[in-house]
């Protein structure tokens, strides 16, 4: 190459650094022209002011308060008590075991001990991460940075909360020493389950004071903070021991621990040893959950159960599981009365009603569960409210159990039949004494008992549960009319493939809640009204203010013709169909059964004036039962529950419907009078 071309290239890769520099100095010179004149730079002082606040005003009792929580009954009496026990179980730095301060470090802030409260190589790692993989994959926060965001902000993705928490951050880094600020996190950051700090944690998972935890046991409970959700050690055991190992591996690599108990505290078998406190299982966590959405509901957030893909799906799901856990901690810690609307009489005599009636089945799983179970919901039809929540039979069992009454969803059988077909129907120009055919079809369902009756009316069909009629009549309406009821009424596992006639006879996908069935038969008691079903009635500050009041919104799902036609057939099932004998003495009653293919799922749904209940009854690992239908465990449940809770109550009638020859001389007459 000639010197001339050669100093031609050096001139023009001069030029070019120059523009890049000049055009640089452009984009900065914009960035500050907005900071300054958009407002940012008056926004930004004012966090960094507020901040200075925050930790000038700070005393160590700061990091020690916390309020109690507490939840009554219909008629006030306390249910539960949520308490964080910060005060109660604080140590010093000195009484935290060094294992635990090594731990935590590891895994969430290798730099604490240099940094001035900030990483910032932390936090171009985490961009980095973000340009490489398109997600936030691993955080930028240090241990001062979450201890600012929990004791004085929110937990708000925003950037005016990330800059503040900057702020916070290093204000407190001035203020108190490094092994005081790992002091105040260690006692604040939550472990799940209500415990906050890990003096709590240690006493509530492992029945035990901190210092006498080994190694493994240690690493095991420093996992959960990150996400108490996902490493929850009740319901994700697996996710906690993963994350525990990677603990003891970043130890190890430290050079915190040796070789030899790396491998040992690795290979320990982590075994929960909760300590017994008295407590309505069913019932506080069911209260926990309507408490906690009711929360999320205040923050703005919007429940939804269908998605348009299933990357629409995973970042709601993501959305819902961060800020549950924010709405959880707050209900611990906030000082709030929870006013609610079980009866705990009502609800000792669900538990019972279920217990006595499964007592001769005794098998349990490997970890001691009963395997056949059962779980039932109560509604008082005046209200809307739950009154009674049962998710399964009695055991002792160290803190709270699956609670199936809102958790576990399974196939309905012909419980769902009033719900997608026969109101539907009836909307549609049926009448319960429309005649229908009960014929074999080919390469359709058989009834149960393989016998077929020709023409027969529809209350009929109802009554005897032809799954003949039920297919026709859903055919004709089309499965996406059917499904669309329980789309209304907040069915959370309906999916697209559920669109097709083996629904009319409740071959669901994933099925259905005993919570959703008990609204959803409530809302034809209730003239067709659907009200979203929870036990919260108003939850109020410490001090008496209120924060929320659940007044029942009703939403019109079925015509009230349809419904009141339908909860006459019912009457009749109830009497004289395949729910015989199950109605509640001397109190007009409706009610369906429901069996599933070869006896695995059996259900009774019904109701009265006053009550609606549902019972389910089953394997948690779905296996045949010989003789469980409807009308034998579900059924003898539901009938002794509703015969208690109506003892000394006057007999109530349905609301009466106007029958099809009377309505059509009520219609003639009133066009008559128009001429």
């Amino acid at each position: 190459m000639s010197f001339r071309k050669r100093k031609k290239k050096k001139y023009r890769l001069f030029w070019f650094i120059v523009k890049l520099q000049f055009l640089l100095m452009l984009i900065l010179a914009g960035g500050l022209f907005y900071y300054y004149y958009g407002g940012y730079a008056r926004e930004v002082q004012n966090m960094k002011t507020e901040a200075v606040e925050f930790v000038r005003d700070s005393t160590e009792d700061t990091f020690k308060a916390v309020q109690t929580s507490v939840v009554y009954d219909k008629n006030g009496n306390t249910i539960s008590t949520l308490k964080g026990e910060k005060d109660v179980y604080y140590l010093s730095y000195e009484e935290i075991p060094v294992d635990v301060c090594a731990a935590i470090i590891s895994i969430e802030d290798k730099k604490f001990y240099q940094h001035n409260g900030i990483d910032y190589k932390a936090i171009l790692r985490a961009v980095k991460a973000i340009i490489e993989n398109g997600e936030v994959t691993q955080g930028a926060s240090t241990i001062t940075q979450q201890l600012a965001r929990n004791i004085f902000l929110t937990q708000d993705k925003t950037w005016q909360r990330k800059v503040e928490e900057m702020f916070v951050a290093t204000e407190l880094e001035k203020k108190y020493s490094k092994n005081k600020i790992l002091e105040f996190y260690l006692n604040n950051i939550y472990f799940g389950n209500g415990y906050y700090g890990i003096q709590s944690a240690s006493i509530g998972y492992f029945n035990k004071d901190v210092s006498e935890l080994d190694l493994s046991q240690v690493a095991f409970l420093c996992a959960i903070p990150n996400n108490p959700t996902i490493y929850d050690p009740l319901v994700h055991a697996d996710n906690t021991v993963a994350r525990r190992d990677r603990i003891l591996k970043n130890m190890y690599e430290d050079g915190k621990i040796a070789e030899s108990a790396y491998l040992m505290a690795k290979a320990e078998t982590i075994a929960l040893d909760r300590p017994e406190h008295e407590k309505n299982n069913y019932v506080e966590t069911y209260t926990y959950y309507c408490a906690i959405r009711l929360l999320m509901e205040q923050e703005g957030f919007v429940f939804q159960n269908e998605f348009d893909s299933t990357e629409e799906k995973e970042t709601y799901q993501s959305a819902y599981d961060e800020l549950y856990e924010t709405c959880q901690k707050t209900l611990f810690t906030a000082g709030y009365r929870i006013y609610t609307s079980i009866d705990l009489e009502k609800q000792k005599v669900l538990q019972q009603s279920i217990d006595e009636a499964l007592a001769g089945f005794t098998d349990v799983n490997d970890e001691g569960v009963f395997k056949l179970q059962a779980a039932g919901v109560c509604i008082d039809n005046d209200t809307g409210y739950v009154q009674a929540v049962v998710g399964g039979r009695s055991q002792d069992f160290d803190g709270y159990t699956l609670n199936r009454a809102y958790q576990s969803y399974r196939q309905p059988g012909s419980c769902i039949k009033p719900l997608i077909v026969y109101a539907p129907a009836l909307e549609r120009g049926y009448t319960p004494d429309s005649m229908v055919e009960d014929e074999r079809i080919e390469d359709g369902p058989a009834n149960a008992n393989k016998r077929y009756d020709g023409e027969i009316s529809l209350r009929t069909a109802l009554a005897a549960s032809k799954n003949t009629v039920a297919w026709n009549l859903f055919k004709e309406l089309t499965p996406k009319v059917g499904l669309s009821y329980l789309k209304e009424m907040g069915f959370a596992k309906i999916v697209p493939e559920d669109e097709q006639l083996t629904s009319a006879l409740g071959g669901f996908t994933n099925g259905v809640s005993p919570m959703e069935m008990t609204a959803a038969y409530a809302t034809l008691e209730n003239d067709g009204n659907y009200r979203t079903p929870t036990c919260i009635m108003k939850i109020t500050d410490a001090d008496g203010n209120e924060i929320i009041s659940t007044d029942q919104e009703e939403t019109c799902v079925y015509k009230s013709t349809a419904a009141r036609m339908v909860t006459d057939m019912l009457t009749t099932a109830v009497t004289e169909g395949t729910g015989a004998g199950l109605g509640v003495t001397d109190m007009p009653s409706a009610g369906k059964t429901g069996t599933t293919n070869d006896n695995k799922d059996g259900w009774f749904a019904g109701y009265t004036r006053y009550y609606t209940t549902s019972i389910w009854v089953g394997y948690d690992m779905p296996e045949e039962l010989p003789g469980l239908s409807g009308s034998t465990y579900p059924g003898a449940i539901w009938h002794t529950f509703m015969e208690k809770c109506h003892e000394g109550l006057a007999p109530v009638d349905f609301l009466p419907y106007i029958e099809a020859d009377k309505y059509q001389k009520i219609r003639q007459d009133a066009l008559g009078d128009e001429e």
